[in-house]
């Protein structure tokens, strides 16, 4: 089999293999030298998403070998001279990930790294970008993901190519539009470019809007932005993300998600003052997951969920107990993070949780009070996986480490991620491992600064066999040969490639 994979007998398995390798790019170059049959399967790769990588002027000189003579002249007028050569591939028919804001930045770079007599502009970029575009469009591109951070004016003539070349946004699944930065160009242009794509992108997955200042956009840039919505087949994810103030008004483009009530799975929801167009969502048949980041409002919503996730500035208990009755055994992960505030009524919300919401896998909630309460709740849910506790800034018990003793001992035996870090459990980290009988495969601290600590966390690797890496925030003060000790028994590594989200 490696015989046949080598000389290419076998592409749809090594283009699985070598698809895997997506973002090491120097792997991938270094397969497209082993033969010609590595070369013609590598390089589409690396060219899916050239922009996000950091070899910047050789990406735009290579696009820049195809242009005609009309183009090359307007780019000497600019003192740029482009050498044409001939290239192995048509690099631009590979694109399938377009940002515009990488664009933007390695264009800025590429102009910084030519010649002496050229001067960046914004007229330059421009003016690149569109001949970037049109490269694309009118060389096959089929585009998978699109973002739309950026202000560049988009040439009519682009538009003109876009309606000779449908394929290249058929294929689309993956949009995020930025409304003041399509706000900050033509309104016309901006329109139009919206309506091609609520014409030719009708299998996108996953919408997300950015930057909705509702009073502040001309209504045909919120129309166009509605019939997108409207004109998807399965939307599956949309992601709304407000400003300050806060939003109050979105214009139909919420209850536009009605015509897309079978196919919603998750919604994401930021920075709004959620009004009555929301209730929309209770309609949605297959809501499975809904996030709300810093809103006000939310007692209108009311679903039934798999997975909720709310962060705010201060959490009331009255705008989550009704979700939480609704979705109750069917809810799996449950994420609350007060920022700023204490929650109000945390006790309700554990309460609700106890009584109604026994299959919860991840939990991760902040800033709750550490009380016999607290740990009778952990002992009933029937089967956690992931346990996050952020933000437990003291043990209100005269003998705490006794409580601390009696929540390692109902730690549930599905248990595998504990996240401990900001909380002062990671003081009685010792009490705590000395009396777990769950067999944690995560556990995440705030430091490992100390010998005894070190031994307390080989010993529980030694008794449970189950402890794969313990996360730190930092690592102070242990001995050379204690890390070199630890190393036999777990990886010790930073906190940020192991944490869980929900």
């Amino acid at each position: 089999m490696p015989s046949k994979i080598f000389m290419g007998d076998m592409p749809e398995l090594m283009e699985n293999i070598l698809d895997n390798l997506c973002n090491e790019i120097s792997s991938l170059f270094s397969c497209a030298l082993v033969s010609r049959h590595w070369c013609k399967m590598s390089i589409p790769i690396i060219w899916k998403n050239p922009f996000s990588f950091d070899n910047n002027s050789i990406i735009i000189s290579q696009y820049f070998s195809s242009l005609d003579e009309n183009e090359r002249l307007v780019l000497k007028e600019y003192g740029i001279n482009v050498k044409v050569t001939n290239t192995l591939f048509n690099y631009a028919r590979f694109l399938k990930v377009l940002n515009s804001l990488s664009l933007e930045k390695k264009v800025k770079i590429w102009i910084n790294f030519q010649p002496a007599g050229s001067k960046q502009s914004t007229l330059l970029i421009d003016h690149i970008i569109n001949l970037l575009f049109k490269l694309f469009v009118e060389n096959g591109a089929t585009l998978h993901k699109l973002v739309l951070y950026s202000d560049y004016e988009i040439n009519p003539e682009i538009f003109y190519s876009l309606g000779r070349n449908e394929l290249f946004f058929s294929r689309l699944q993956d949009l995020s539009l930025s409304l003041s930065d399509l706000n900050n160009f033509n309104n016309e242009n901006a329109a139009i470019l919206l309506k091609i794509l609520a014409k030719n992108a009708t299998k996108i997955s996953a919408l997300k809007i950015d930057n909705f200042y509702s009073d502040y956009y001309e209504p045909q840039l919120l129309y166009a932005v509605i019939c997108i919505i409207k004109s998807q087949e399965q939307l599956r994810v949309f992601n709304l993300d407000g400003g300050d103030p806060f939003p109050k008004e979105f214009h139909g483009i919420i209850s536009a998600l009605e015509c897309q009530n079978n196919s919603l799975k998750e919604v994401t929801i930021k920075l709004c003052e959620c009004s009555s167009e929301f209730k929309v969502l209770m309609n949605c048949k297959n809501l499975e997951i809904l996030r709300i980041k810093n809103c006000t409002n939310m007692n209108i919503l009311e679903a039934s969920l798999n997975t909720l996730e709310i962060t705010g500035y201060m959490i009331d208990a009255s705008n989550i107990v009704q979700i939480l009755k609704k979705s109750a055994t069917l809810l799996q992960r449950l994420r609350l993070v007060s920022t700023d505030e204490s929650t109000r009524d945390v006790s309700l919300i554990l309460k609700t949780v106890k009584s109604f919401c026994p299959n919860i896998t991840y939990l991760n909630i902040s800033d709750v009070e550490f009380s016999a309460q607290f740990i009778d709740i952990i002992g009933d849910l029937q089967k956690p996986q992931f346990l996050t506790l952020r933000d437990i800034f003291e043990i209100l018990e005269d003998e705490p480490e006794i409580l601390v003793m009696q929540f390692a001992k109902i730690l549930p035996l599905t248990l595998q991620y504990l996240d401990l870090r900001y909380s002062c459990l990671s003081l009685y980290i010792n009490c705590l491992l000395n009396n777990c009988y769950a067999p944690l495969k995560y556990l995440l601290i705030d430091y490992l600064d100390d010998e005894e600590k070190a031994k307390t966390l080989i010993a529980f690797c030694m008794r449970k066999r189950s402890l794969n890496y313990v996360g730190v925030e930092k690592c102070l003060n242990l001995d050379d040969n204690i890390k070199k000790e630890v190393k036999e028994y777990f990886t010790l590594i930073s906190c940020e490639y192991i944490v869980v989200y929900c």
